[in-house]
Parts: C-alpha cells; sequence; structure tokens
C-alpha cells in the first residue's frame, strides 16, 4: 500500500509515459487533477506504485451553481492497469473516475 508520495523528480523511475505508449491502444481515464500540486502528487503516487501512466491536459466543466469550463490533468492508464491504478488512487485518497459502462 503507497502511503507516501515523494516528490516525482526524486524517484529513481517515472512510470509517466509519453503518447507513443498509448499508440495503437485504448486508454482509461483514471482521474482529473484540477490544479498542480495535486496532479504532481498523483504522478508520484503513481510512479512509487509501478504503474504506467499518460496525462495530458484538456478542459473539463467544473462548478455546481456557476458552470465554467476549466483546464485539469487528465490521468489515462492502459485497461489491464485501470482496477490496480483505481485502487491505488483509493489507497491514497483520491476519487477516481467511475469506470465506464458497456
Amino acid at each position: 500500500m503507497v502511503k507516501m508520495a515523494v516528490p516525482a523528480a526524486s524517484l529513481k523511475e517515472n512510470m509517466r509515459q509519453d503518447a507513443s505508449f498509448f499508440e495503437g491502444k485504448d486508454s482509461v481515464l483514471v482521474y482529473i487533477a484540477k490544479k498542480l500540486n495535486e496532479a504532481l502528487r498523483l504522478e508520484a503516487t503513481l510512479s512509487t506504485a509501478g504503474i504506467d501512466y499518460g496525462v495530458e491536459a484538456d478542459e473539463y466543466r467544473g462548478g455546481f451553481i456557476f458552470q465554467r469550463v476549466r483546464t485539469g490533468a487528465f490521468f489515462y492508464v492502459l485497461p489491464d492497469r485501470a482496477e490496480a491504478a483505481r485502487r491505488v488512487l483509493l489507497e491514497n485518497g483520491y476519487r477516481p473516475t467511475e469506470p465506464e459502462r458497456s
């Protein structure tokens, strides 16, 4: 169980992958970080857990009464690692996105 996150720069191996890693494969959205420090902590948590992930900036709608478009860091994993990634997120106090229903 991963509890303590360390800065991503100090990790021996960063598990962040570029777009070519996901090329030709389906990726699964597991989390949307709304702030930079949250995204950095999540990168460290996933790397510590040994989970390959991709991250990209994208827009989402935020706000309850006054909705507006905001930019966040969208975290993706391969389908065979989605369950493990969600478990790590939950163990570390994050609320992962719900799996897509078919």
